[in-house]
């Protein structure tokens, strides 16, 4: 035992300092990412801002569409294989593609009858397209990125990757609100186009020099990446549907103070998520031969989740007050919004651990009957609790949800171990 306590202690450090840099990065993101919300919340007025959220709120359920789930078989199946990365990463441009082109042809059709941003009928399509094509695939492409140095378990090139798309997004918002004066959504959508576009160049450029793509697609993958994006969608669609229902019966003020709440909550998540993108290549390698084999592992993150999320969760609460000092005065109802939706992060970091284990054991469908059942029940939940008594009937919603998908997901997990023990006991004797 002596003599593997050098070892155990270097891995120790090394998971230390990967955790340091990946949280570090993902705070230097999430900082970024509210620096520049902060910047469009005050240029824009709550009125236009709130019209903004309200369309971002569309796209933030269609990117997750885009892809179909692909990305996913990178960072599950080039740690087990790195030779299959050619195949992997050919497929997943294929899906983003395809569906990116579907899902924007559709918004384009249908969304311009609902929400105006140009003074004409054609340039509110023109705007309508170019805020879809860079809200869903653009931003799906470049995410892409990440999720191949992830694969190759290059943690550093990830964190650079994560932090230097939000610094391009904090810079072009700066450089065009504050330096050129843009104060609408139409001038905005151009800028931001043309910024994600110049970023998808380069991360294209980087990703390529590691493989060339094999442009086919892995049929068996299809259906898993189906599985896996699900949940996303539908919990995409339940955080969501509380901000296009608000926009319908809340006035401008209400629909932004709680946009931006949502998106500072949404951000505080990062110290769980910067774990839990680190981990999960790791625990597709111990499951291997049965997803017991990474339950200690699991026990011990959950126990780090546990303590992130109450971490972040008190920091917001306590917080809370300064923020209209940021985002502006406009935005009165933010600070009691910020402390009633703090506490939710601890829910969510508890949950996660649960669905990333089955989803990194290759449990896809029982990962997907429990979010996929939670989230698309909590969707109609919440649009209705948000029509009914608004805001504060979603808040309650949101706390029994959250609450639910804790108890399904550790359930599901205990079942799924038990039964793994039970087999490995029987091909043993």
């Amino acid at each position: 035992m002596a003599r593997n306590a050098p070892g155990n202690t270097s891995r120790l450090l090394g998971m230390l300092l990967s955790y340091s840099a990946s949280s570090a990065s993902l705070l230097i993101a999430n900082a970024a990412q509210l620096i520049t919300f902060a910047i469009l919340a005050r240029t824009f007025g709550a009125e236009e801002f709130g019209r903004y959220v309200s369309f971002i709120a569309i796209t933030s359920i269609a990117v997750h569409l885009c892809g179909m789930g692909a990305s996913e078989s990178l960072v599950r199946r080039v740690p087990q294989d790195p030779s299959c990365f050619p195949r992997i990463f050919g497929h997943s441009i294929i899906l983003s593609a395809v569906s990116g082109a579907v899902l924007v042809s559709l918004g384009v059709l249908v969304l311009p009858h609902f929400m105006r941003f140009g003074e004409t009928s054609g340039a509110n399509i023109w705007i309508t397209f170019q805020l879809l094509l860079t809200n869903i695939v653009l931003v799906r492409l470049i995410m892409l990125g990440e999720t191949i140095f992830l694969a190759h378990r290059r943690n550093g090139a990830a964190n650079a990757s994560i932090m230097g798309f939000a610094l391009i997004r904090t810079l072009t918002a700066a450089l065009a609100c504050l330096a050129f004066k843009v104060d609408t959504v139409e001038s905005w959508a151009t800028w931001q186009m043309i910024s994600y576009a110049l970023t998808l160049v380069l991360y294209g450029s980087i990703a390529f020099r590691i493989a060339r793509p094999d442009y086919r697609l892995e049929r068996p993958e299809i259906r898993l990446g189906v599985l896996f994006a699900t949940p996303f969608i539908f919990r995409a669609f339940r955080q969501n549907v509380d901000l296009l229902v608000l926009g319908f019966v809340a006035g401008p003020e209400m629909v932004g103070s709680y946009g931006v709440a949502r998106r500072i909550t949404d951000s505080s998540y990062m110290a769980v998520d910067a774990l839990n993108r680190l981990i999960y290549p790791h625990l597709a390698v111990a499951s291997v031969n049965g997803i017991h084999h990474a339950f200690k592992l699991t026990m011990r993150i959950l126990a780090i989740a546990i303590a992130l999320g109450l971490a972040a969760a008190l920091f917001i609460f306590f917080s809370a007050s300064f923020m209209p000092l940021i985002f502006g005065a406009e935005y009165v109802s933010l600070p009691t919004f910020l402390r009633i939706l703090a506490p939710l992060i601890l829910f969510i970091a508890i949950w996660s651990v649960a669905v990333d284990l089955l989803g990194a054991a290759g449990e896809h469908g029982a990962r997907a009957w429990v979010l996929n059942l939670a989230n698309g029940v909590g969707a109609l939940v919440i649009g209705v609790a948000a029509w009914i008594w608004p805001p504060y009937g979603i808040f309650i919603s949101a706390y029994i949800i959250e609450f639910s998908i804790v108890i399904a997901s550790w359930l599901v997990v205990r079942a799924f171990v038990a039964r793994s023990i039970a087999a490995s006991k029987e091909v043993q004797t």
